[in-house]
């Protein structure tokens, strides 16, 4: 069954060199796979864009979230296919404010800079529905923030609050709700006073290493989170997870990641 198209961002080119990328996806911005090709999309757009220097991404819902993550029944063997789970751009593998866990936590790590409300929380939650948290997701977060803390946070699903995260180095700033927007456009002024050839070719020395062995990981590990997700034990977990958030209605099994179960994320 096809997707009925969608649109859940809302782009604002600045005059000041920066876009502002916002997620609209109600109730809590969960990304499916249509909301992450919609991200890839945009971005392709923004990075062709030569009066684009720098984005901001935020949510554009009014509660207090970034996005709860990857929908999980994109992750529910039942309710998708290994064909759309593995379709490019795959869900485990792709490349602020608010609660901010798993899918949404990802995101935000492969910013320059990560700011916070002072009532959101932050982390890679896999483990506490059974499953793994993606192998690259996980270097991530070492890289950002070191080995140690981060084998101890994803093993045991912590999501952090404001100041521990930023304690961390998992974020780099706490601001109130209705201030985070003008926050996040300092900051973006005061980044792209930097020329760009230098920042360009520092990120790339930085960064590209494992941004080739992410992308070169991308299949085989799509394939292998499937086969991780098909199994009866993530199943039966998965599939009580949704039970509970659709308000102890049993998940069908559509086929197709849509139909009315109520709206699930990770």
């Amino acid at each position: 069954m096809a997707d009925a198209p969608r649109n859940d961002l809302r782009i604002t080119r600045n005059a000041g060199g920066w876009a502002l990328l916002e997620i609209a996806r109600a109730p809590v911005n969960s990304m499916d796979l249509q909301l992450w090709r919609q991200l890839t999309a945009a971005l392709d757009e923004l990075e062709a864009d030569p009066q684009v220097r720098g984005m901001i991404f935020a949510s554009g819902l009014r509660r207090d979230v970034f996005t709860a993550g990857n929908d999980i029944k994109e992750l529910f063997a039942p309710l998708t296919s290994q064909q759309r789970y593995t379709q490019p751009p795959p869900l485990a593998t792709l490349p602020v404010a608010g609660a901010c866990p798993a899918g949404g936590c990802c995101l935000s790590m492969c910013c320059d800079y990560r700011i916070m409300t002072e009532s959101g929380h932050i982390g890679l939650n896999e483990v506490a529905l059974g499953i793994s948290v993606p192998k690259m997701w996980a270097g991530l977060m070492g890289r950002i923030i070191g080995t140690g803390p981060a084998d101890k946070l994803l093993q045991n699903a912590v999501l952090l609050q404001p100041q521990d995260a930023k304690d961390l180095g998992l974020i780099d700033d706490i601001a109130p709700k209705e201030g985070l927007l003008a926050a996040a456009e300092e900051v973006m002024r005061e980044m792209l006073k930097m020329p760009d050839g230098g920042r360009q070719a520092t990120k790339l020395n930085l960064r590209a290493d494992f941004a080739q062995e992410w992308a070169e990981f991308a299949g085989p590990e799509a394939e292998g989170a499937w086969q991780m997700l098909s199994s009866p034990a993530v199943v039966e977990a998965l599939g009580e997870v949704l039970q509970r958030l659709s308000g102890g209605r049993k998940p069908g099994g559509s086929g197709g990641g849509g139909g009315q179960q109520a709206q699930s994320r990770l």
